[in-house]
């Protein structure tokens, strides 16, 4: 775990807040396999197109109650009350169209889920190895790649919104399918030991 009052070595993109610097210090780039956990990321990744991570991130717990711990299983069988109960939420991002591509997502998620698992599914495009980028500089690091480009469409086709392919390459980085932690931040290292 990298000191938390060495902000010198870290990815420059976290700063010094405690909150960003907890989450690029121990969850940021790991490795995820669980399904429901990998698709909570991409949800969570989509709301906060047009906004900053930090925003999200300090809203975080809020959208967890709110969306039941992101249970895609009981988001699916959500409707038009609950689209309004959220938008009467001050906790989360009150976005009309992100709170119910939400619920299609939840759906789209139990089709790939039955048919595949939706870990397999993602973790099938690096074939289950992340992908150990080797970036010097927060300008080397990418907005998307051709890989989240085929990833968002392959997700669009599977009936999936809000998930272009800079918010399917965030996703990626948050889930660890890549690691963008710099070569000078000491969790690059750390993260890479922890790949399957």
């Amino acid at each position: 775990m990298t000191d938390p009052l060495d902000h010198t070595s870290r990815c420059t993109w976290c700063g010094e807040e405690p909150i960003y610097v907890a989450y690029h210090d121990d969850e940021w780039g790991v490795p995820e396999y669980d399904s429901r956990a990998l698709w909570e990321k991409l949800v969570l990744d989509g709301f906060q197109a047009g906004l900053s991570w930090i925003t999200i991130l300090k809203k975080r717990d809020n959208f967890r109650a709110a969306f039941e711990g992101f249970d895609p299983n009981r988001i699916a069988e959500w409707g038009e009350d609950d689209i309004g109960r959220l938008l009467a939420d001050p906790g989360i991002i009150r976005h009309r169209g992100k709170i119910a591509a939400t619920i299609t997502n939840a759906r789209a998620w139990q089709r790939i889920e039955q048919r595949q698992g939706f870990d397999a599914f993602l973790w099938d495009y690096v074939d289950g190895k992340p992908v150990q980028n080797r970036f010097a500089s927060t300008a080397e690091v990418p907005a998307f790649t051709p890989l989240s480009t085929q990833i968002s469409k392959d997700l669009k086709k599977a009936g999936f919104k809000f998930c272009g392919p800079t918010i399917v390459y965030a996703a990626m980085q948050a889930m660890g399918l890549v690691n963008d932690h710099l070569t000078g931040c000491p969790r690059h290292a750390e993260v890479a030991r922890l790949a399957r």
